[in-house]
């Protein structure tokens, strides 16, 4: 009792306390229950009271009860309870229910309730700063309430809460708003307490929730150095290693606070300096060597930035200024060189030429300089010159002479050595460098000659001009080496003045002398035999000019003057062909008049001319001709009968006068040429079982040899393994078959259906001996299909289960074929019947399967079929008509299996509790199977578990596997615990059941099904804090009550209620507070950051359990500091150097301020003032990088000084003025770069200079400038000939910086001319600038060369007929100059002689053209020897030459030279190089040659006709033809060419516009262009398209390809070939397709189909085919076919003929695709045959069919036409065009199947329809003919007045007058055959096709109805009827269409 007493009072005291906060609720309940309990009823033993409201986080009083009693409020009491007896029972149950229904009438409010998805506490995750702006909706809140009072959210009031705003949107939600900008810099997280109440649960009671907002770090915090030195001094011999470190901080968290670092803007070419990251700084070293000549200070840019992984990457920079410290390590250096010096050659000794001056090379050091002088000259004469060593200054040591230099350029190469003076270096640094002193001359040299004396000899009557020949050792030179006029003179004769005359007459420096005849008649040999005479050289200078004088002596020498004559003026001789080598042809001789070698005993017979000069040998001194060269075309009679040649005779030795005389060789003829067949070899086509060949074969040869005799004569000769099989006629060469042959016997390979027998034809002539020649005959035998296939067996049983699956291969049959070649003895399948479209057969094996998609269970069948009998046909390869069959049986049956799944349905949902015992029975589960012999087994299938805890997260199988936690019986499918389930673990499992058929016979029979367990709960687990420590941060002196943070622990239990208390030392728990309810910690007094930075503290969470549960975890609180301390700057950079080039925006320096604070009071911001960098510079705020602003101009400015601030707290202290800063100075200055290009200054007019100009004088001084800073190298030129100077003529020498000279390198004679040199200016500066100029030099010519004759030749021989007319031009006289100018211009005169032949002609001056001044008379004279001089214009002294030429005088030409034949044919490959072929036209025949006693006269060959385009060129004296440029066979293939032989070769003859044959001096030239393989064929589509559809039959050849090839013959011959693989695409039904769908012809193209289409078929091919020539050369297109049904294909009925519309059908093909916009393939053409059965032979049927050019699908026929009706306007004109009738759907062709009679069952069924038709016939005959009849009246009626027709005085005709107003149809467009379509222009004569119509038809009747036969009249004369009257439109209609037809017509 005391217990219970106990008991009561506590649970009294709850419900007080309960009733307190929340009237009715729990506290109702308690009071009831303990009041049935009560202290004093002893019966009651336990109780459970659940309290049902989840707000109430599902609180349990538990006992053991039985019974339930539910109150007003929603919960339920369990009460169990122990009576004695059953009267109190029932009393008891009674007052409850009285006490229930009398408390139900009182109201009551329940509290509402969050609705968070079953979460403990919000989470959010925000990002800070502008990641998430203010207003941003960040979470939306819904509450529910069962009173369905209107709620309203809250956020509890504590530090942070203002963060976040709530704003109510319904009833029951609101949407949370971020208020302020986070910053997790500042506060990382916000631990928020929402509320909530329906505004009945009284004051400041409200329904709470906890919200977390976490905020995330963003990438907005730039690191920041700590304090470093700004500078360092380093050796610039120190060696690598580090130098210094720095460091960045980065107030970021992670990889945005990770600080690495990197150098920027390296100032030097090669890398001096590295930098690595090393624990959080920045290691800079020194990796490369300093040098301090090249740069003595070298700025480092350090740049830290942060390691983000992606958006903005932040950085901060840093400067460091390296010193680098001078060391003893450079050489002297040269700083002033003149490089060149002059100095007169008679300089006294001492005199000073230049100083040179050298400074240390170490700037820091500076030592003194020694100078010392070596040569670096060829002379070796050191001694010459001398250098003062202190100044440098170089002077002469002992006299010049410039005279004695070896050199040209009289110059002397000093090597100068400049040393240090007290260098700690040994030996001391040295540099050399060199220096020219040039000696100029002066006069103090005479002209000498380098011979004392000379001897000389000339022949005798030498022209003027003639150069006389020096002998011995005489040189006929002299020379003066002084300088300009002192050394020029003059040379001149002493002693000879009036006979010969020395050239030049004047000479610079050198000269070699020629002594010339000046007056020809005084050398005369007989006269006089030698001469004695001085030559004078003389300087040209006025005052004292020195001279010397040379002795010659000259020899006259004696020359030849006459001709050699032969004994005979024609030679002529025969020689048979063929002749032996030595054979003698002839003999010639000549005479000679002269005595001596000039006489016959000096002659020489020197060339035999002519066509075959080559094969004959002149013996030179006998003048016997023998063959030389046997055999060739030159000796066949055949090719060549008779040879012109000419042989030439030479005095003095053969080098003397000459003359020559005519050879005439006949050849003769004998027997050397065996028969020649007309072609290379024969083939011939005999199909097998024929008794003859295909074509008729006859062979036939030639026999070259003379026609009418034996050697021509032929006989033919079969050989051959199987000639005996084939006989030939000897004497005409006809060979036919002698027996039938059968092609099997005939060996080959099996794929071949035509097989080749090599037969050998030989014809022999009758000549002796007898010559023979053979040619290969191939007869090709083409196999015809013999043999049908026969299959091995002709029944095939098969037994296969019924679960046999789709397309599984059950039998296969087999079939074979005699046939020997392919593929006549290809075998394809097919199933005739019986399959039921449940089998199908491959057509290439004969496998049999399963159809796609069949299932065989009878089962499953409407009809059950358990057996099948197929009929299955056998077909041959043979095309067509000629395809052979056989068939055969096979029987399948289907067997049935046991093969039913067991049926088990999903189990539901059941509960339970946790911790449930092991080995519990929670479920029994039951499968069915339909099968009888099924046996049943039950698994868990543990892959297919699913689990899931309260948050609904499902669970992986290693947190939960339910194998292990549950137990299944496989035989009584019980389900049993197998270990104990922990709600808080998981609490809805999903279980799925496998249950099994084990009895099975196809194999494993599954199902599954599932059931869901819900796992109730128990109290069993401790608090646990969300986070394992907890850090905060607050502001140093914060108020009391500032909100630090939040701490929340979390309990996996339903009673999650907490109690947080803190722990810790007593000083540190003083300054904080922490609220124990929420979990809040507040500032509680003032905090200082410098005695805190950090408390650390503990904080307890305990649970409200019974016994209560706790837990413990760590907080850390920091201390921020405020912003109390001033930035201030680093001290460098001071001074900072900028290039004046430098890019606006370029970064120059990085000023960087610090300041200890933290946050945006340590956050610098940076302001330039810019008046003080008067805006060339700009700052930036953040970074503190100095940038250029303005382009920076040296010469404007060179100095800035600039004022910088720092503010910390900028962006939002400045304002309020809670901001500090800080000021700093730099000094800028900008340096000098090379921006400005050099200036030349150099004249505009040319430099004119003579070619005899001194080289290594100055031509010229030039200058340059360069607006740069001239004491840096900036402004320092150099100069240099860019251009113009490719032969080195001119060199360009410096003299320094500004001035340079132009020199001649070279002598500049004979190089006369105007040059242009493209002088270079180019600064020294980095990125130098250059410019460039023109220089003008004019080299002047001098006249030092003598006209050169051209022609005629030397020695020439000119013939002139006696009959010349006085006046008349006879040569033309060409000398050229190699001179320019006036010095270059040629005049021309005749000289006097002796014998005065000169007086006869008369020589123009400037054309130089020879005429006749007086008549010719042979008989007086027949030779005159002339000279002509060829003079030049030339100053001083003009220049002359001399021409020997001989005029022999000819009797008159009465002959022309002709051509022994009309045409001549010349062969000329195309492609080849102009004048790689020659060929020489053939020789004329001159009668005059005959009589004339003198050399022949030359024949020149000149082209008339035919040459226009200029292709070819004739040469006229050697008559060889060649081409000029290449030629193309495929552009002309011939050409004719004109060719006039003529003796005028001066005068060109006239163009002739066609060939004369009786104009013998014309001659025919064929040219053919031989081709060569150089075109590759091409395809004339490349996309080639076609179709087959699956009625096609194997082998069929439905499309072919073509190629062209542009060249001839062989090369024009085209194979096609198949390459790469097949593509099938979208195909179905051809898997199992193993040989090439597709084979193409090798010689046409054809493409013959490779395989049996079936139906079912579909998909469509695509392949590459290649066209090869004989050469190699290819193409490639592609194609593509589709496989189409038979109706996809449409019908085009078309008024053409086939052979008509193929040849166009292209064009058709190509407008109907663009229209449609789809490819059209065509099938095939078919004559037109009419529905009557008869055939239209003027119509064509095309059918076509259409594929969609996307996706290559082929369109349907209603498309099809749906397009064409759509386009009709665009087709209209093609259709007319085409002339298309009608289009209509193509229908499928009905195959010729091939079947055994049938029973007569069918036959019965085929004649009673066949009666049936016939009744129905001739009842439609019947309705016709009385339609027909109406309208043939209406037809013949007459409708309209003809002016021809005969009409009465009524005014009506005989027949309208019989038919009086019968004709209901006599108004125009009434008529039913009126019809609108017959008025296109193109169907108008249709009548003219319509012949081939039956008597009977409608046409006919119409146009020859017998009563009127006015229309065959009017056809008759339609031409000249037309034209004259209106016919009756009426008669002249044309036959009618059927009605489709007219309606595809009205288009």
């Amino acid at each position: 009792m005391t217990k219970d007493n106990a008991l009561y009072r506590k649970y009294r005291t709850l419900y007080k306390n309960s009733h307190e906060r929340q009237p009715t609720a729990l506290s109702d309940i308690i009071y009831l229950a303990m009041a049935l309990r009560g202290p004093h009823n002893p019966h009651t033993t336990s109780f459970c009271i659940h309290d049902t409201n989840p707000q109430h986080n599902e609180r349990k009083i538990e006992g053991r009860g039985t019974e339930h009693i539910r109150t007003f409020c929603g919960f339920v009491v369990k009460v169990r309870f122990k009576f004695k007896d059953d009267l109190l029972k029932t009393f008891l149950v009674a007052i409850c229910i009285v006490v229930n229904f009398c408390v139900y009438p009182v109201k009551c409010n329940r509290p509402p309730r969050f609705l968070i998805d079953g979460q403990t506490e919000i989470v959010l995750r925000l990002k800070e700063g502008d990641e998430t702006p203010i207003g941003t909706l960040i979470y939306k809140l819904r509450g529910v309430d069962p009173d369905d009072d209107t709620l309203s959210f809250g956020v509890r009031t504590q530090s942070g809460s203002d963060v976040i705003r709530i704003e109510s949107t319904s009833a029951t939600e609101a949407n949370v708003y971020l208020n302020h900008e986070l910053d997790r810099e500042t506060k990382d997280e916000y631990a928020l307490v929402l509320t909530l109440t329906d505004g009945r649960l009284g004051f400041g009671n409200y329904i709470t929730q906890s919200l977390l907002i976490l905020v995330e770090d963003v990438n907005d915090n730039t690191p920041i150095f700590k304090p470093f030195q700004p500078s360092i001094t380093l050796r610039e011999d120190a060696s690598t290693g580090l130098i210094t470190t720095l460091e960045a901080t980065d107030a970021d968290e992670g990889a945005y606070g990770q600080v690495i670092y990197q150098l920027q803007q390296m100032d030097t070419k090669e890398p001096l300096f590295g930098i690595n990251t090393n624990m959080g700084k920045a290691v800079i070293r020194l990796i490369g060597q300093l040098d301090y000549e090249k740069q003595t200070l070298h700025q480092l840019k350090i740049l830290a930035m942060d390691r983000a992984k992606q958006g903005r990457i932040n950085t901060g920079t840093a400067a460091i200024l390296i010193k680098v410290q001078d060391v003893e390590d450079q050489p002297p250096e040269f700083v002033r060189v003149q490089p060149i010096a002059r100095i007169p050659e008679d300089a006294s000794i001492g005199t000073q030429i230049m100083q040179v001056k050298a400074v240390d090379g170490d700037r820091g050091i500076n030592n003194p300089i020694s100078y010392s002088i070596s040569t670096n000259s060829v002379l070796s004469e050191p001694s010459l010159f001398e250098i003062e060593k202190s100044t440098g200054v170089i002077l002469t040591k002992r006299l010049l002479d410039r005279e004695a230099i070896s050199t040209n350029s009289a110059a002397y190469i000093l090597q100068i050595t400049a040393t240090e003076i007290g260098s700690s270096i040994f030996p001391a640094p040295s540099v050399q460098t060199e220096v020219t002193i040039m000696i100029t001359d002066v006069n103090d040299e005479t002209p000498t000659f380098r011979s004392k004396h000379y001897e000389c000899e000339i022949a005798e009557n030498a022209a003027v001009n003639t150069p006389i020949t020096f002998l011995s050792r005489s040189i006929p030179e002299v020379f003066d080496y002084d300088q300009g006029n002192n050394g020029t003179f003059n040379l001149f004769l002493k002693g000879a003045e009036d006979i010969l005359e020395v050239t030049p007459t004047q000479a610079i420096n050198e000269a070699t002398f020629l002594i010339r005849v000046k007056n020809s008649n005084r050398l005369d040999y007989e006269q006089i035999k030698s001469m004695n005479f001085s030559i004078i050289a003389k300087e040209v200078v006025n005052v004292k000019p020195k001279y010397s004088e040379a002795q010659v002596r000259l020899h006259i020498l004696d020359r030849n003057d006459n001709f050699p004559e032969f004994i005979k003026k024609v030679y002529e001789v025969w020689i048979p062909e063929n002749c032996e080598v030595g054979t003698t042809v002839a003999w010639v001789q000549a005479l000679d008049e002269d005595s001596g070698n000039y006489g016959t005993k000096g002659i020489r017979y020197t060339n035999l001319s002519g066509g075959s000069e080559n094969l004959l040998y002149l013996h030179p001194t006998t003048g016997v001709i023998t063959v030389k060269t046997a055999g060739g075309p030159n000796w066949d009679r055949e090719l060549v009968q008779r040879h012109y040649l000419t042989v030439e005779a030479r005095d003095d030795l053969g080098h003397g006068n000459r003359n020559t005389v005519q050879l005439v060789l006949n050849i003769e003829d004998v027997n050397d040429n065996s028969p020649i067949f007309l072609q290379n070899f024969y083939e011939a086509r005999l199909i097998e079982n024929n008794v003859d060949f295909e074509n008729p074969l006859k062979v036939e040869a030639r026999d070259a040899d003379l026609n009418g005799t034996d050697n021509s004569k032929i006989v033919y000769t079969l050989y051959g393994d199987m000639a005996r099989n084939f006989t030939i006629d000897r004497i005409h060469g006809t060979i036919i078959p002698r027996n039938i042959l059968d092609f099997e016997k005939i060996p080959g390979p099996i794929e071949e259906t035509v097989r080749q027998l090599k037969l050998t034809v030989r014809a022999n002539d009758m000549g002796i001996p007898t010559l023979f020649s053979d040619v290969s005959l191939t007869i090709y035998v083409q196999d015809v299909n013999d043999h049908a296939p026969i299959f091995e067996k002709l029944f095939y049983n098969v037994s296969i289960p019924e679960n046999t699956s789709s397309e599984t291969a059950i039998l296969r049959v087999k079939a074979i074929d005699l046939d020997g070649s392919f593929p006549n003895n290809q075998i394809i399948y097919r199933i005739q019947n019986g399959a039921s479209n449940s089998f199908t057969i491959d057509s290439e094996t004969g496998a049999i399967s399963v159809a796609r998609g069949v299932n065989l269970d009878p089962d499953l069948m409407q009809t059950r079929k358990t057996t099948y009998t197929l009929s299955i046909l056998a077909l041959d390869g043979a095309p067509g008509n000629q395809q052979r069959h056989a068939y055969s049986t096979v029987n399948i049956a289907v067997m049935d299996i046991n093969n039913k799944a067991p049926n088990f349905p999903d189990q539901g949902r059941i509960f339970i509790m946790e911790n449930t015992m092991v080995g519990t029975i929670i479920k029994r589960f039951n499968a069915s199977d339909l099968d009888s012999t099924a046996t049943i087994r039950y698994y868990l299938d543990p892959n297919l578990c699913e689990a899931k805890n309260e948050r609904g997260i499902s669970l992986t199988p290693l947190d939960f596997n339910c194998s292990t936690y549950f137990q299944l019986n496989q035989f009584d499918g019980t389900l049993r615990i197998a270990k104990v389930i922990d709600r808080e673990v998981t609490e809805t499992i999903k279980l799925v059941i496998r249950v099994e058929d084990i009895a099975s016979d196809i194999g494993p029979q599954i199902v599954r099904a599932s059931l869901i367990i819900d796992v109730e709960d128990t109290n069993d687990n401790n608090p646990k804090f969300r986070e394992p420590y907890y850090k905060f941060s607050t502001t140093e002196n914060s108020k009391a009550g500032t909100l630090i943070g939040t701490v929340i622990a979390d309990d996996p239990d339903r009673n999650r209620s907490m109690t947080y208390t803190l722990e810790g030392y007593p000083d540190t728990l003083k300054l904080i507070h922490l609220d124990n309810r929420t979990g809040d910690i507040f500032v509680f007094y003032k905090i200082d950051h410098e005695i805190y930075n950090w408390l650390n503290m503990t904080v307890k969470a305990t649970d409200s359990g019974i016994p209560p549960r706790y837990s413990r975890t760590e907080i850390y609180i920091q201390i921020l500091d405020e912003n109390d301390n001033n930035p201030y700057f680093l001290p460098d950079p001071r001074v900072l150097m900028v290039p004046e080039n430098t890019e606006v925006g370029q970064k120059v320096a990085v000023l960087e301020a610090r300041d200890p604070d933290s946050g945006e009071f340590g956050k610098i911001t940076y302001l330039l003032d810019r008046i003080s960098s008067e805006g060339k510079f700009n700052l930036e705020p953040n970074t503190g990088i100095l940038r250029v602003a303005e382009e920076l101009d040296r010469e404007a400015k060179q100095t800035y000084l600039l004022v910088v601030e720092a503010w910390d707290n900028y962006q939002y202290g400045f304002n309020s003025g809670e901001s500090r800063n800080a000021f700093k100075h730099i000094n800028v200055t900008v340096l000098d770069v090379n921006d400005n290009p050099p200036q030349l200054l150099l004249p505009s007019a040319c430099i004119s200079i003579t070619e005899f100009h001194e080289p290594g004088r100055p031509i010229i001084e030039v200058h340059a400038s360069d607006a740069d800073d001239p004491e840096t190298v900036n402004g320092q030129i150099i100069m240099e000939i860019a251009a113009g100077n490719e032969k080195d003529l001119f060199a360009l020498q410096q003299i320094n910086e500004w001035t340079a000279e132009v020199r001649a390198l070279k002598s500049l004679r004979g190089k006369h001319g105007n040059y242009s040199l493209l002088l270079k200016a180019q600064d020294l500066g980095m990125h130098s600038h250059k410019t460039e100029g023109q220089l003008k030099i004019c080299v002047i010519d001098y006249n030092d060369h003598a006209p050169v004759f051209i022609s005629p030749p030397y020695n020439s021989t000119l013939r002139i007929p006696e009959n010349a007319t006085v006046g008349s031009a006879l040569v033309q006289i060409i000398a050229t100059d190699e001179d320019v100018g006036s010095n270059g211009m040629v005049r021309y005169r005749l000289k006097t002689d002796p014998a005065g032949h000169w007086k006869t002609f008369n020589l123009q001056p400037v054309s130089g053209i020879l005429e006749l001044r007086l008549p010719l008379n042979r008989v007086k004279q027949k030779i005159y020897d002339i000279r002509i001089e060829a003079y030049d214009l030339g100053t001083p002294t003009p220049l002359t030459s001399d021409l020997d030429l001989t005029v022999y005088v000819s009797n008159i030409n009465d002959y022309q030279p002709q051509f022994l034949t009309d045409e001549f044919v010349v062969n000329f490959t195309e492609n080849k190089a102009p004048s790689f072929e020659r060929s020489k036209l053939p020789d004329t025949v001159d009668r005059d040659e005959l009589e004339f006693d003198g050399p022949p006269t030359p024949i020149c060959y000149f082209i008339v006709h035919g040459n226009e385009d200029k292709n070819f060129r004739l040469d006229a004296v050697t008559h060889e033809l060649t081409i000029t440029r290449e030629l193309d066979r495929e552009h002309r293939g011939s050409y004719t060419l004109l060719i006039k032989a003529t003796e005028e070769c001066r005068n060109p003859p006239n163009s002739k516009n066609s060939f004369d044959f009786a104009d013998d001096t014309l001659l025919k030239v064929l040219v053919n262009v031989i081709d060569v393989n150089d075109n590759p064929p091409r395809f004339v589509r490349r996309i080639f398209t076609g179709g087959v559809s699956t009625a096609t039959s194997f082998g069929t050849k439905f499309m072919q390809v073509k190629a062209e090839d542009l060249d001839y013959g062989e090369n024009s011959v085209i194979s096609y070939y198949l390459i790469g693989q097949v593509q099938m695409t979208l195909t179905e039904g051809l898997e199992n397709l193993q040989r090439p769908p597709f084979l193409v012809e090798k010689e046409t193209g054809v493409v013959r189909l490779n395989f049996d289409p079936q139906q079912g078929m579909k998909g469509y091919f695509d392949f590459m085919i290649l066209a090869n020539d004989t050469g190699g050369l290819q193409d490639i297109a592609r194609v593509f076919i589709y496989l189409l049904r038979e109706d996809q294909r449409v019908r085009f009925v078309l008024r053409q003929q086939p052979q008509e519309l193929r040849d166009r059908i292209e064009n058709f093909r190509e407008i109907l695709g663009n229209v449609t916009r789809s490819t059209v393939n065509v099938d095939e053409f078919r004559v037109h045959v009419n529905q009557d059965g008869s055939i239209d032979k003027t119509r064509t049927d095309l059918y076509l069919h259409l594929v969609e050019r996307n996706d290559h699908s082929i369109l349907e026929v209603d498309e099809v036409l749906k397009l064409i009706d759509e386009n009709t306007e665009k087709l209209d004109a093609l259709f007319k065009e085409f002339n298309v009738l009608d289009t209509q759907p193509a229908g499928p062709l009905a195959l010729a199947s091939i079947q055994t009679t049938g029973p007569t069952f069918w036959l019965s069924a085929s004649s009673l329809f066949l009666l049936l038709l016939l009744f129905l016939s001739l009842a439609l005959c019947i309705n016709q003919r009385q339609t027909y009849q109406r309208k043939l009246k209406a037809a013949t009626a007459t409708a309209y007045v003809r002016a021809d027709s005969e009409i009465d005085g009524r005014g009506l005709s005989g027949l309208s007058g019989r038919v009086p107003n019968t004709n209901k149809h006599s108004m125009e467009g009434s008529n039913p055959i009126w019809l609108k379509a017959y008025e296109n222009e193109w169907y108008k004569n249709a009548d003219e096709y319509s012949q081939g119509s039956e008597r009977d038809s409608l046409d006919e009747n119409v146009l020859s109805n017998g009563e009127d036969n006015q229309c065959h009249h009017s056809n008759t004369h339609q031409t000249t009827n037309d034209n004259q009257r209106s016919q009756n439109v009426y008669q002249t209609v044309p036959p009618l269409l059927p009605p489709r037809k007219l309606e595809t017509t009205e288009l």
